[in-house]
């Protein structure tokens, strides 16, 4: 299941801390993690290691795409769903510093849970995933899991913390988990206008996805600033459109308050600029050479 339904191909390590997570359990038990080779022989000789990245694949993409149909593993995405939740709710890793991300290896699945337990919960999230989900995002700024996850959304690393701009409401929105943003709205409210340290909002990281129930469950509350631009000079309308979100797009303009015309954002001026700088320098140059050519 883990194999064959995981968003990415995972490590061995990863895989043997995903088969040890035990559900309702506070902390993960040292004696449930497998050796790599009692997790490889679990799988019956359908998956191998792959020596030079240490990650786990099935050993052909027909079994791939056999186990991939809906009809074979039905449950897999609401079970695996609700392991990456349990593994982030471990004390071990709910009391790390939010602001370190110097050590992922330590837990190994830690990375994996944080980037990634959103899109299975988009496709099923059990009862108790959802308790799970509620916990972990009511004090998501203070969690490690926000910082690995805006540094994915982001690009990049920074020196300077901010996390703690990055709430579960921006989480649940980037996510497209629907059920959570209406919990969250209800419970939290008027975080609904904040942006993080880009000024993106939950509205924003929604249309930028493409999380068409997502911007309608968030457009249609009444305390909602939808204008709001990021820092950057960013709509909502620029997002939607520069990602190639069309269902979005034609939301947005239907409800005759989104202006068409407004301008990129300054960021992305100056990088388009910087483009067009680099494309067209070396042509320019090239030109000059072969005039000055011409006159020797």
């Amino acid at each position: 299941m883990w194999v064959s339904h995981a968003e990415r191909p995972l490590q061995i390590d990863e895989l043997c801390h995903a088969l040890a997570a035990e559900m309702w359990a506070t902390d993960l038990n040292p004696e449930n993690i497998r050796s790599q080779d009692t997790a490889l022989r679990s799988c019956l000789g359908l998956a191998m290691v792959d020596k030079a990245t240490s990650t786990v694949w099935l050993i052909h993409d027909t079994l791939q795409e056999y186990l991939s149909g809906p009809c074979i593993l039905p449950d897999a995405h609401r079970t695996l769903s609700q392991t990456c939740l349990t593994y982030l709710n471990y004390d071990r890793v709910k009391w790390l510093p939010a602001d370190n991300v110097s050590t992922l290896a330590d837990p190994p699945f830690l990375e994996y849970s944080s980037w990634h337990w959103g899109s299975h919960a988009r496709i099923e999230l059990s009862d108790h995933a959802k308790f799970l989900a509620l916990d972990l995002l009511s004090r998501y700024d203070n969690h490690i899991a926000a910082t690995l996850l805006f540094v994915k959304i982001r690009g990049y690393r920074s020196s300077q913390p901010t996390h703690h701009l990055f709430t579960g409401l921006h989480c649940a929105s980037y996510f497209g988990i629907d059920d959570m943003v209406a919990a969250l709205i209800e419970a939290q409210g008027s975080g609904i206008n904040e942006g993080e340290c880009r000024g993106v909002t939950p509205l924003i990281l929604a249309a930028g996805e493409g999380n068409l129930g997502t911007v309608s469950l968030l457009l249609a509350q009444d305390d909602l600033y939808p204008g709001k631009p990021d820092n950057a000079g960013g709509t909502l309308l620029w997002w939607a459109s520069f990602n190639g979100h069309e269902g979005v797009v034609r939301l947005l303009l239907a409800r005759g308050d989104v202006n068409p015309e407004e301008p990129p954002p300054k960021t992305f001026r100056i990088r388009r600029y910087k483009q067009i700088l680099a494309q067209d320098i070396p042509r320019l140059r090239g030109k000059k050479r072969n005039k000055a050519q011409e006159r020797l």
